[in-house]
């Protein structure tokens, strides 16, 4: 029965895995048709988050049918109620990669990123991208040292994100306040995806140590 309950137990973790490839891959095709003009890649990004979606309603099946037919107990149990919170962020950084790839579609067949702006955003585009490789190896190896360092990473999309606003809100825009809107709102969107990487770290930190690490600074609940 334990070997049953165990392979179960590997498989939602298999399961988290995969999340976290489907969301490294959309965020890195949403840049992509973002600075490229690819509508194509924005079309992939935008059909495959129904798998993100799906999978995050399988997992949350199997954790509540494991939690309540097994019983299970400290780490176990551990694991499996943070895994409820920790597929949401998941999902979440799949919408956010959703909502790049909805902007480049929108300005095809003209670039979404004025010149200007193109350093940064791919600049963003990288971080996130190593963000979210980084917390692969966090949850597969359960490696409690790289989880605390990803939140340095983190501060480096926060400065981008400055950095973007500085150069919509200065005298030298000339793109209007449609491209400047767009601005806005990829620099949230990729700030966001950060911070739910993050988040997705410190669930791991409370699933091998049982301590929730303190509430991130700017806002985005810790582990709920």
């Amino acid at each position: 029965m334990r070997d049953v309950f165990h392979d179960e137990m590997d498989e939602i973790g298999a399961g988290v895995a995969e999340m976290i490839r489907l969301v490294a891959a959309a965020i890195d095709e949403a840049t992509g048709a973002l600075l490229g003009g690819d509508l194509g890649r924005a079309e992939r990004v935008i059909e495959a988050d129904v798998q993100v979606d799906a999978l995050r309603e399988d997992l949350e099946d199997r954790s509540f049918q494991m939690i309540a037919r097994q019983q299970p107990v400290a780490t176990d149990l551990r694991t499996l109620v943070t895994t409820l919170h920790l597929v949401a962020d998941l999902e979440r950084m799949g919408d956010l990669a959703l909502h790049v790839a909805k902007i480049a579609r929108l300005r095809y067949p003209d670039l979404a990123v004025p010149a200007e702006a193109r350093d940064v955003i791919a600049q963003m585009g990288d971080v996130a991208k190593s963000l979210v490789q980084k917390v692969a190896d966090v949850v597969e190896g359960r490696d409690i040292q790289l989880a605390q360092a990803i939140e340095a990473e983190d501060d480096s999309m926060d400065a981008l994100r400055r950095k973007l606003f500085t150069l919509v809100l200065s005298p030298r825009w000339g793109h209007g306040t449609e491209a400047a809107i767009d601005m806005t709102l990829l620099g949230r969107y990729y700030e966001r995806y950060a911070d739910h990487a993050v988040a997705v770290a410190r669930r791991t930190i409370f699933i091998v140590t049982g301590v929730r690490p303190s509430p991130l600074a700017n806002g985005l609940a810790g582990l709920g």
